[in-house]
C-alpha cells in the first residue's frame, strides 16, 4: 500500500466519481468530515396524553431513534463539547383528538432553546371546533454552542374541555430531530 498525493481528483467520464468499493471504508485525514454530525431523531414510543391547553414538553422520543453522538435521551438534545456551530432543527406534532370529543380547536408546537421557545407554529381551527386528528411540522437553523439544548414542547385544545387529547405516535409520529450544517 503506498500514498497517493493529489490536488484534485475529477472522473474520467465526468459525472461521477468512486472512492473504494463496495464494504470498503474510506477515511479522510484528521479534521476531514463528510457527515452532518452531531444528528439525532426520535418519534414518540407511545401516545402522549396532555392536559388542555397546556404548554407540555414532549417526551419518550425514544422510538426509530438515531443519536450519533450520544446527546439525545428521548427528551432533550444538548450539544456536545467541541461540537458548536449551525444546527438544522425540524418537528412535527400529530394531534388527536378522537377520544376527547373529536372537538379540536388549536394545536401548537414549539422549538425550545435552553428553557425558552424560539420557533413555534400555531393551526387554529376555523371549521368550528371539528379537529379529529391534525399534523403540524415546525423548523429553525440555530446557532448553537456546547451545552445548549433543544426540547419540543406541544399544545392542544379542545372546545368541549374533554381530557384524553394526545400527541401522537406510530404512522403519524409526533418527533424532534436535527443536525449539524457542514460549512455553514
Amino acid at each position: 500500500m503506498g500514498t497517493v498525493f493529489v490536488d484534485n481528483l475529477e472522473p474520467q467520464s465526468g459525472t461521477s466519481l468512486t472512492l473504494g468499493a463496495s464494504g470498503d471504508t474510506v477515511s479522510l485525514g484528521s479534521g476531514g468530515t463528510v457527515t452532518n454530525t452531531p444528528a439525532f431523531y426520535g418519534e414518540l414510543a407511545s401516545d402522549q396524553v396532555v392536559s388542555r391547553a397546556t404548554v407540555t414538553k414532549a417526551t419518550g422520543l425514544t422510538n426509530d431513534e438515531i443519536d450519533t453522538d450520544n446527546a439525545f435521551d428521548g427528551t432533550t438534545f444538548t450539544v456536545p463539547s467541541g461540537k458548536g456551530g449551525k444546527y438544522f432543527i425540524f418537528a412535527n406534532l400529530f394531534g388527536n383528538f378522537s377520544d376527547c370529543g373529536n372537538d379540536g380547536e388549536k394545536i401548537q408546537i414549539e422549538i425550545y432553546k435552553n428553557g425558552s421557545s424560539v420557533r413555534e407554529s400555531t393551526y387554529n381551527s376555523a371549521a368550528n371546533n371539528q379537529l379529529v386528528t391534525f399534523g403540524i411540522s415546525v423548523n429553525a437553523m440555530l446557532d448553537l454552542s456546547a451545552g445548549d439544548t433543544i426540547e419540543l414542547y406541544i399544545l392542544l385544545q379542545d372546545a368541549s374541555a374533554n381530557t384524553g387529547m394526545k400527541a401522537g405516535s406510530g404512522g403519524q409520529a409526533t418527533h424532534l430531530g436535527g443536525y449539524r450544517l457542514i460549512g455553514a
